[in-house]
């Protein structure tokens, strides 16, 4: 004998059990009684099994849908009449909206897929691209804005592509406002303005292509600087295994 009490050795079974118990104080959890906190974010093990058919990629296929539309809307009655304008500016507004929320889902909650990295920059250029062809099909919009603003957003994804093997180009901060500025302007473009709305259109555009130009020469900076020094990086190394 000890003469230590069963309680202060170890406790009574009673007491044992009591402790062990689901769900009591300072108890370890079951494995099948995790559960998620209402109003936090899922852990990586939960959305990892996330299908193709998630909410960020269901996003990105209700924008691709938009689009056929979108070009219906704005063709409808000659292209001019006013309530269907406004009609295809809504189907715009929207488009603009899911690609901020697909996003921003994606990346939040690891939504990320092989299928959403193609469709999602595929969708973001199909909207934007409809409504400037419109536009300059419609007279509305000169042909030269549609090009260099189709010509940058291309030439910056081929470039993407060209410097990929020496790293990733990312998005700054004057692309963000490049889009922004983007998005706003095509916006009230679709709308009919008269007026001074129509004079701010104008401005807002003339900012949109301005941004649109001296960020896309700021991507090719990056991306001459970037492939230099992957070059160097990759000369020192097979200089120093040769040694």
């Amino acid at each position: 004998m000890t003469g230590v009490p069963a309680s202060a050795a170890g406790g009574s079974p009673g007491a044992k059990s009591a402790a062990s118990a689901p769900g009591a104080p300072g108890a370890p959890s079951a494995p099948g009684d995790a559960r998620p906190v209402r109003g936090g974010k899922l852990g990586a093990a939960a959305v990892n099994q996330a299908s193709l058919w998630n909410i960020a990629n269901i996003l990105t296929m209700v924008r691709l849908v938009l689009v056929p539309g979108f070009v219906m809307l704005m063709l409808m009655d000659g292209g001019y009449d006013p309530v269907w304008r406004a009609w295809a500016w809504a189907a715009f507004a929207v488009a603009m909206i899911t690609d901020i929320f697909d996003g921003h889902l994606a990346r939040t909650y690891n939504l990320v897929t092989d299928f959403g990295k193609i469709a999602d920059p595929i969708a973001d250029k199909a909207i934007m691209g409809s409504a400037l062809i419109c536009l300059s099909y419609l007279g509305d919009l000169p042909w030269w804005v549609t090009a260099v603003i189709l010509g940058r957003e291309l030439g910056i994804t081929l470039l993407r592509f060209v410097v990929i093997r020496y790293g990733v180009i990312p998005a700054s901060r004057g692309g963000k406002l490049k889009t922004l500025a983007q998005g706003t302007a095509v916006g009230m473009y679709v709308l009919v303005l008269e007026g001074p709305l129509a004079t701010l259109r104008f401005w807002v555009m003339a900012v949109a292509v301005i941004l649109t130009v001296v960020t896309g020469l700021d991507y090719v900076r990056q991306a001459i600087v970037l492939r230099r020094h992957g070059i160097a990086e990759r000369q020192a190394a097979a200089e120093g295994a040769e040694r």
